[in-house]
């Protein structure tokens, strides 16, 4: 009973505690090439391309955000796709750093807009 009783509790707990409203700011990267990216820092970050983001298996691994204190932040589904609009809409070829509006939960952030940052 007191197996049950925790059990229902930890679910009430887990499932009323709210998404947090963020902005994350980074470098939009996708997912394979991610710890590339963070391995190499800064550097790596700004040089990841465009083009290599929208390479079939890149773009299909999913995408996040590279942030400054070295986290990647993966996208939700919907995010996903917008990223990838996001990126075939761009003239910028490198060094796609951008604001991302969103709520997060651990390290995935449900996405509702992405911005350039320039």
């Amino acid at each position: 009973m007191l197996k049950a009783l925790i059990t229902v509790s930890a679910v009430l707990i887990a499932t009323a505690m709210p998404l947090s409203a963020a902005a994350v700011e980074g470098h939009l990267v996708d997912q394979m090439c991610s710890a590339k990216v963070l391995k190499g820092g800064a550097d790596a970050a700004k040089a990841h391309t465009k083009d290599c983001a929208l390479m079939p298996n890149c773009k299909s691994s999913g995408f996040g955000v590279v942030t400054e204190d070295g986290r990647f932040i993966k996208f939700d589904d919907d995010g996903n796709g917008m990223a990838t609009r996001f990126l075939e809409a761009t003239s910028r070829k490198d060094n796609v750093k951008v604001v991302v509006n969103g709520k997060i939960d651990d390290d995935v952030i449900e996405v509702v807009a992405i911005q350039l940052l320039f």
